[in-house]
């Protein structure tokens, strides 16, 4: 299973240009292939966050979802990359995505998720977060808004706009360490909605959900353990962690793909309706 990328691969990078207050310390570099947004080690957070990001988008990719264009890149001690809150990017394999020159964060209002052209991605959204556990969208009980991580870049035809899914540095853990706390059941069993907005209830349909239910149900341990041979060894996930991360992430797949419906439409499932 190749990264996502639509055929963008830097192989260096060329310059830094700004870094951002962001947990992960990302920053803005220019590549031999363009600008695009660096997490790498050394940052506030560690490594695991890296793993998460990575794992993350490759799932995401894996659902049908459209990511932005995103690879793994060497940072070198010839170019250095300070973080905003303090320290620098250390050598080693990094996180990068490819910067869109049109793209920018929601302003949270309805009347701009009304101009998205791929709406039905809200509803991949919103199983992608919750399978994933991703508390850095929307978190549920309202304990975490961040319109900053629902990202839209302007459509070719100029009017509409469209949904990339990104930034999954919070998700399975929430920032913590990846550990054997994954494969605790509570973990994969746990039935709240994440990534649900109140502005996205409208923009739901029950047939979509079914759809990416019904992907997500063929989700199998043989994709798992291929995704997450890709994270580089040096973002120190060792393979015992890595074989109970496999299985969370499948038994989840399965457990949220059988239940998501009727937990986003529980009074329907009394009545036995239909939407």
């Amino acid at each position: 299973m190749p990264l996502h990328g639509n055929g963008w691969r830097p192989t260096r990078i060329t310059r830094y240009i700004r870094g951002f207050a962001t947990a992960a310390g990302t920053a803005l570099v220019e590549t031999d292939a363009g600008e695009g947004y660096l997490k790498a080690q050394g940052n506030p957070e560690g490594p695991h966050v890296l793993a998460c990001e990575l794992v993350g988008s490759m799932l995401a990719d894996w659902l049908g979802l459209p990511t932005l264009d995103f690879a793994l890149v060497e940072v070198t001690v010839d170019v250095e990359i300070p973080f905003h809150k303090g320290g620098h990017a250390t050598p080693g394999l990094a996180f990068i995505s490819k910067a869109e020159p049109t793209g920018f964060p929601w302003s949270g209002t309805p009347k701009e998720l009304r101009r998205i052209c791929n709406r039905v991605e809200i509803n991949g959204l919103t199983v992608m977060d919750t399978w994933v556990l991703n508390c850095d969208r929307y978190a549920p009980d309202d304990r975490r808004r961040n319109l900053d991580n629902v990202f839209l870049i302007k459509h070719p035809d100029g009017v509409g706009l469209q949904l990339k899914a990104m930034d999954f540095t919070h998700a399975f853990t929430c920032g913590g360490d990846i550990n054997r706390r994954l494969g605790f059941i509570e973990k994969i069993q746990d039935v709240r909605i994440y990534g649900l907005f109140p502005e996205f209830r409208d923009f739901l349909n029950r047939e979509h959900v079914r759809n990416f239910s019904a992907r997500l149900g063929q989700f199998s341990l043989t994709v798992a353990e291929e995704i997450i041979s890709r994270v580089p060894a040096a973002w120190q996930v060792d393979q015992p962690i890595r074989s109970v991360w496999a299985t969370m992430i499948t038994q989840r797949a399965h457990f949220i793909a059988d239940r998501i419906e009727a937990i986003l439409w529980p009074q329907m499932e009394l009545e036995g309706g239909t939407e």
